[in-house]
């Protein structure tokens, strides 16, 4: 009989972590998941086809239609007003032979339909309890009491306990901007089309979320973004139809405004000794490009092949898996955060040599379809 109390243990209740959970317990392995409730998740995610067929093929959707959005087109404007100004640029999935690059889901909806899932098994134990500490093998709960298992994986977010608890070095860095993110609806609807204005601070998005309205995900200086949403109703909508150079006609605040601060975070190694990272508590990125939660299910995808290859009657087989899912993440986790940070200083960058790179990459990705074809497989994350 095993002296522990389960085969693995996951904690953390976003996205991420519930995913983490599904995937492990359907490799056959007890677990428990720690998930203390927190309040509701308002963003969304636009997750790219290979995450998306990722869900399908682990029974996490069914039918994308059916809780999100075709994202089919992605159309960018240089609104900075800079001495060199790239393109106009639009992207269309069919040029790749896709119907859609991906699909764009509201968070709550996602994590219903995981949650569906996750009751639907029977070697996983969801508790709502979260996590004090972590020594070896033995996590303490909010509660007082402990658990024990071989197998950690800590899914708790950028100030991941777990990480810390185990020696995982990280290397976090604040930027002065923050997203505001909010639900409107338009005037004249953006069909499958996110729409990119850039501004010198950073993009002002506006994503598909069915019929005339969209999501809004506004990066700004952060006291910029707050002084917007304190400003009203009429205020925000007026700089929001600013924004949005008026091409989409009226605009109606459809939710409350949130401000998120902005950071990177990235890990040497994303797991060791039994224990994995996955999701923010191994990488975190400004919302763009698209690849948070994207990321966060290729660690996802990676962890169950990572248990697949190992013998787990073996000893020290959480151990080997740990480090063989560290394999698995390194090289994925450094090519991603290189790209999104490199993306994200080149839309901040005044200097005028940055400014001419940026317009000429844009310039070679409108007029150069292989190049175009090469940079969709860069940005959908395919491996």
């Amino acid at each position: 009989m095993s002296a522990y109390d389960a085969d693995a243990i996951v904690v953390g209740g976003g996205l991420a972590g519930v995913a983490a959970a599904i995937a492990v317990a359907q490799t056959g392995l007890k677990t428990i998941h720690l998930a203390p409730v927190g309040p509701p998740d308002r963003r969304t995610s636009a997750l790219m086809m290979p995450s998306v067929d990722f869900l399908k093929q682990a029974g996490l959707v069914d039918d994308p239609a059916q809780l999100g959005h075709a994202l089919t087109q992605i159309r960018i404007i240089d609104a900075t007003g800079r001495l060199i100004r790239a393109p106009e640029t639009l992207f269309d999935a069919g040029e790749a032979g896709l119907e859609a690059f991906g699909w764009n889901f509201a968070n709550t909806t996602l994590l219903e339909r995981f949650h569906a899932v996750a009751a639907t098994l029977g070697n996983l134990e969801t508790r709502d309890l979260g996590v004090t500490a972590l020594q070896g093998t033995t996590v303490t709960l909010t509660d007082g009491t402990t658990l024990t298992a071989p197998l950690i994986i800590g899914a708790d977010g950028k100030k991941s306990l777990v990480r810390g608890a185990a020696g995982l070095r990280a290397r976090e860095t604040a930027f002065s901007q923050s997203a505001l993110v909010c639900d409107l609806d338009l005037g004249r609807s953006v069909g499958g089309t996110s729409v990119e204005f850039h501004y010198p601070q950073g993009p002002f998005t506006l994503v598909p979320a069915g019929g005339k309205r969209a999501n809004l995900v506004w990066i700004d200086n952060h006291a910029t973004l707050l002084a917007a949403r304190e400003s009203g109703p009429e205020r925000l909508t007026a700089m929001l139809l600013e924004k949005s150079q008026r091409l989409f006609g009226s605009i109606t605040l459809a939710s409350s405004a949130f401000v998120f601060p902005l950071s990177t975070l990235s890990v040497d190694q994303a797991g060791a000794d039994g224990v994995v990272l996955v999701g923010e508590a191994a990488h975190a990125f400004p919302p763009i490009g698209a690849q948070g939660l994207n990321l966060g299910l290729r660690d996802v995808s990676d962890l169950a092949d990572a248990l697949a290859a190992q013998d787990r009657a073996a000893p020290e087989w959480a151990v080997k898996v740990s480090a063989d899912y560290a394999r698995r993440r390194a090289s994925d986790l450094a090519r991603t955060g290189s790209m999104v940070d490199t993306l994200f200083r080149s839309l901040l960058a005044e200097m005028i040599p940055a400014q001419a790179l940026r317009a000429g990459g844009l310039w070679a990705l409108k007029l150069a379809p292989a190049l175009r074809k090469q940079a969709f497989a860069v940005g959908m994350g395919q491996r």
